[in-house]
C-alpha cells in the first residue's frame, strides 16, 4: 500500500482505503462496505470501517462512550475491532424534517436546520473527518469508508464530506455499489458517473451489481456495454440474499427476522409461538433492539401502527425514539395508548425501551427535546421523566431475572422510580441500576440488553406465563453467534462473487491513471 510502511502483522503496507458510495440510498452500501471488511480480515488484513457523516436513528455507544451510527458498529463487528468514534465522525439524528442533533466525535454539539448545516457547518467539518480518516489509515492495513446517499447529488456536492469530497480529500477509490433489484441500475450507474465533476470521476474506480436474481450471463452482455460507455468494470455482481439487513440504519425492517422466518431448521421450541407487536411511533430510535427476540424460534415479530394489531400480541413493545413527547401524542391519536392502557389493566404484558420507557411512566418533564414542558404520561410505571440538557452515554452492566444482562445508554430523560413490584436491571445484589416493573409492564432505559441470552430466555418465559402461551424459549439461541454468521455470510458474498483480486489492487494501489471522462460532467 501507499506508504510502504508495515504493520498490522498482516505483512502488507499501510493506509490502504476504498470509498463505498451508492446510486441511491439503501443500494446497499452499509452491508457491501461490511462484506469487504469480513473478506479483508479474514485475509489477515488489519481493516477499519468508516463514515465520515451518517444520518440515522439507530446509533450505539463505544466503550469510551462516544455515540456513532449502529451500522459502523456493526461494520466494527465485521471486521474485529473495536469500534470508536473516528469510524463515524459526524452523525445526525433527525428530531423533525427540517432539523437534526449533530453529534461531533460522539457527543451532541446542538440542533441544526437541514439548511443550517449544509449552509456552512457541514463544510467547517471536513477538516475534522478527514483528520479520523488519516489517524484510521495510520493504524490499519486498510479502511474501508461508506458513502451516504448518492454521490451524484449535485445540489449538495460543493459542501460534500462523506463521499466525493472525503474520496477526493483523501485521494482514494470509489467504486460505485447499484441496486438491480430496482430496476434501472445500467442507466443508475452511467448517471451517476456522467453527473460527476471531471475530477471526481476521475476516482470512480468501477461498479458493484447488488441484489442480483437470475443468471448472470443473461447480465453479462449489458456490463460488458457499461463498461465501453464509462471504460469502467464491473468488481462483481452480488446475489439477493435474504436476511442480510443488518443493524439498518433507518426503516422499518428487523435484521434477523427474515432469517428466521425462513429457517427450516428453527420450528418453535414449545407448543405455541409467541407474538409480539412493536408500536412504529414516529422517529423511532434503535428498532434493531428487537432483533434478538427475532432470533428466538418461535418468536414472530412484527411492527404495527393501528390499535387493532395489538389484540392477538402476547407482548406488546414501545421501542425508542427520538420524539418522546411526539411519540406519546401519536399514541394517543391512534388509540394506541388506551389499547396498550387495557392490556396492562388485563396483566397482558408490555415492555418499554428508553423514549418507550419514559412514554410508560406517569409524567415528563420536557424542556429539552420537544420543549413541552410537563406532559401527562401513560401513567402505567411508577416513574417520572425530566429531560436534562447533557445526554446519558453509557455501556452499563448488571443483572436482571436472575441473570447478566448488558447494554448501552442512549438518552436525555432521567428516570425517577417512585415504586413497582421488582427491581428490574441491577447490580446483582439488589442494588437497583434501572427500569422498573409494575403488574405484567416492564420498562428499562437499556438499549440491546435482549441481546443478552440468559436474560432474553428468562423475560421470554415471564411473557408466556403472563400471556398463558405455551411458548418455550430454546435453550441453545445464541444472539452473537447468529450475528457472527450473519457476518461471515456478507463476506462470502464478497469472496465468492467480487472481483476481489481488483478490489485488493485499488485499495494496496490507489486510484486507478487515465480513467476516461464521461460528458456532461457537474452542471
Amino acid at each position: 500500500m501507499s506508504d510502504g510502511a508495515v504493520g498490522g502483522g498482516s505483512g502488507r503496507a499501510l493506509g490502504g482505503g476504498l470509498l463505498v458510495a451508492g446510486t441511491t440510498s439503501d443500494a446497499g452500501k452499509s452491508v457491501v462496505t461490511a462484506g469487504i471488511c469480513r473478506w479483508l480480515v479474514r485475509q489477515g488484513v488489519k481493516v477499519a470501517p468508516f463514515k465520515a457523516q451518517n444520518m440515522s436513528l439507530n446509533s450505539f455507544v463505544t466503550r469510551e462512550g462516544a455515540e456513532i451510527g449502529r451500522a459502523q458498529a456493526m461494520q466494527a463487528a465485521a471486521a474485529r475491532v473495536e469500534p470508536t468514534a473516528l469510524m463515524n465522525p459526524v452523525l445526525l439524528k433527525p428530531g423533525s424534517d427540517r432539523s437534526s442533533q449533530v453529534v461531533l466525535l460522539g457527543k451532541p454539539v446542538g440542533e441544526l436546520s437541514a439548511r443550517g448545516y449544509h449552509a456552512g457547518r457541514q463544510e467547517q467539518l471536513l477538516g475534522t473527518v478527514t483528520d479520523c480518516l488519516q489517524e484510521l489509515r495510520r493504524t490499519h492495513d486498510a479502511v474501508i469508508c461508506e458513502g451516504a446517499g448518492s454521490p451524484a447529488e449535485i445540489n449538495l456536492r460543493r459542501t460534500d464530506i462523506v463521499n466525493m469530497g472525503i474520496a477526493r480529500a483523501a485521494r482514494i477509490p470509489v467504486v460505485v455499489v447499484g441496486d438491480i433489484d430496482r430496476g434501472g441500475v445500467f442507466a443508475s450507474f452511467f448517471g451517476t458517473t456522467a453527473l460527476l465533476s471531471k475530477e471526481d470521476q476521475a476516482l470512480v474506480a468501477g461498479y458493484l451489481v447488488n441484489k442480483f436474481r437470475g443468471d448472470v450471463t443473461l447480465l453479462e452482455p449489458g456490463l460488458e456495454m457499461l463498461r465501453g460507455l464509462t471504460g469502467r468494470q464491473t468488481l462483481g455482481v452480488l446475489p439477493f440474499a435474504h436476511g442480510l439487513g443488518i443493524d439498518e440504519e433507518d426503516g422499518l425492517r428487523v435484521s434477523l427476522r427474515g432469517a428466521v422466518r425462513e429457517s427450516t431448521v428453527a420450528p418453535p421450541h414449545g407448543a405455541e409461538v409467541l407474538r409480539v407487536a412493536v408500536c412504529a411511533v414516529p422517529l423511532m430510535s434503535n428498532f434493531t433492539d428487537v432483533d434478538a427476540l427475532a432470533a428466538e424460534p418461535g418468536v414472530v415479530v412484527r411492527f404495527v401502527d393501528r390499535a387493532e394489531e395489538l389484540t392477538d400480541a402476547d407482548l406488546v413493545v414501545l421501542p425508542g425514539t427520538r420524539g418522546t413527547v411526539r411519540a406519546l401524542a401519536w399514541l394517543r391519536e391512534r388509540g394506541l395508548a388506551d389499547a396498550i392502557a387495557r392490556r396492562a389493566a388485563e396483566g397482558r404484558p408490555v415492555l418499554g425501551i428508553c423514549g418507550g420507557y419514559q412514554m410508560l411512566g406517569e409524567r415528563i418533564e420536557d424542556d429539552v427535546e420537544s420543549k413541552a414542558g410537563v406532559v401527562d404520561g401513560l401513567g402505567l410505571l411508577p416513574v417520572r421523566v425530566r429531560f436534562a440538557v447533557e445526554k446519558t452515554l453509557a455501556r452499563p452492566a448488571g443483572e436482571a431475572l436472575g441473570e447478566p444482562v448488558e447494554g448501552y445508554e442512549i438518552h436525555h430523560g432521567v428516570a425517577e422510580v417512585t415504586g413497582g413490584d421488582e427491581v428490574f436491571m441491577s447490580d446483582g445484589s439488589g442494588q437497583a441500576l434501572d427500569g422498573c416493573r409494575a403488574g405484567s409492564v416492564w420498562g428499562t432505559h437499556w438499549h440491546g440488553s435482549l441481546e443478552s441470552d440468559g436474560f432474553r430466555r428468562a423475560f421470554l418465559r415471564r411473557v408466556a406465563a403472563d400471556a398463558g402461551r405455551a411458548f418455550v424459549p430454546a435453550p441453545d439461541t445464541r444472539f452473537g453467534v447468529l450475528r457472527e454468521e450473519q457476518l461471515d455470510r456478507l463476506g462470502d458474498l464478497i469472496e465468492e462473487h467480487a472481483d476481489t483480486d481488483a478490489l485488493l489492487r485499488l485499495i494496496e494501489e490507489g486510484v486507478p491513471t487515465a480513467l476516461p471522462f464521461i460528458p456532461p460532467g457537474a452542471p
